[in-house]
């Protein structure tokens, strides 16, 4: 199924057409001096026509993050559910790897922290992802820019957009429905339950599962409990957020809802992933 959307900036209209779109994406801010001009009409135009919106900053990676991330909220006054993005890339920019990758560490952290509430991403295209990150650190989401079918990057990490196109608009893709994308955008998915009973049949669920075409998320539940409960947030598999969980003291109960929870939904959020670990790890430590 899936849904629909693009990314906009000051090359497109200030009022693009919206038909068959549920989200966009649009340029805020360039390093420390740009500012997309458009970039308030297409929010009003995009939001007035029922769009989750999210909002990007292009970076000089060179420059210090701490200052461009700052830059680019200073220019927003941010809506519950809008999404920060920051497009990991730096074409003709003459920087090490390494930069780049301690660049995307501290932009998003400071985002995150300075954005409370809201889901902070990275863009990145494939080769980029495939070759410079090292980390998979991609904060509450990532989006994937790779030209092929929508809804099949070449990747093996979770995504949650995908940017499958550049004509005539740059146009992407979203494995949520519109109501889900919404709903997650908003932070407002249903908490589980604390109790989370597991079977050792179960286990082996956990343990051989593969979710689709993507294998990385085959899971060996081997990192400590510790590391679970203090995963960083982040819209990743539950399977990652538990990824080498030793078994060990889980119930049949507990496997069972971790596998289910896990098969119907690679994308949960940070707040359930977040509370599911803790709960674990405090059994293992019990």
């Amino acid at each position: 199924m899936g849904i629909y959307g693009q990314d906009w900036a000051s090359y497109q209209s200030a009022t693009p057409d919206t038909s068959g779109l549920s989200f966009t994406f649009i340029k805020i801010t360039e390093g420390l001096g740009y500012t997309n001009p458009l970039w308030a009409r297409q929010r009003d135009h995009a939001k007035a026509n029922g769009l989750v919106v999210g909002f990007y900053h292009y970076p000089h990676i060179a420059n210090d993050p701490v200052a461009e991330a700052d830059f680019f909220l200073r220019q927003i006054n941010l809506a519950p559910g809008d999404l920060l993005v920051l497009d990991w890339e730096w074409y003709g920019q003459n920087v090490s790897n390494a930069t780049a990758r301690a660049y995307k560490t501290a932009w998003l952290a400071r985002v995150k922290a300075s954005a409370h509430g809201h889901r902070v991403g990275v863009y990145a295209d494939r080769n980029n992802w495939l070759t410079v990150d090292a980390d998979s650190n991609a904060g509450d989401f990532l989006w994937i820019a790779d030209y092929v079918p929508a809804g099949q990057p070449r990747i093996q990490a979770d995504w949650l957009f995908h940017q499958y196109g550049s004509q005539p608009v740059d146009k992407d893709y979203c494995h949520l429905d519109a109501a889900a994308l919404r709903a997650w955008a908003l932070g407002t998915q249903p908490q589980p339950e604390d109790d989370m009973p597991l079977t050792d049949a179960d286990v082996q669920k956990i343990w051989g599962y593969s979710h689709g075409d993507k294998p990385d998320v085959h899971q060996t539940l081997a990192n400590s409990a510790a590391q679970a409960a203090t995963a960083s947030s982040g819209v990743v598999s539950l399977s990652k957020k538990l990824d080498g969980l030793s078994t060990t003291g889980l119930t049949d109960a507990q496997l069972q809802s971790i596998a289910d929870k896990v098969a119907a939904n690679p994308s949960l959020s940070d707040a359930i992933a977040a509370k599911v670990a803790a709960n674990l790890a405090t059994r293992l430590a019990s």
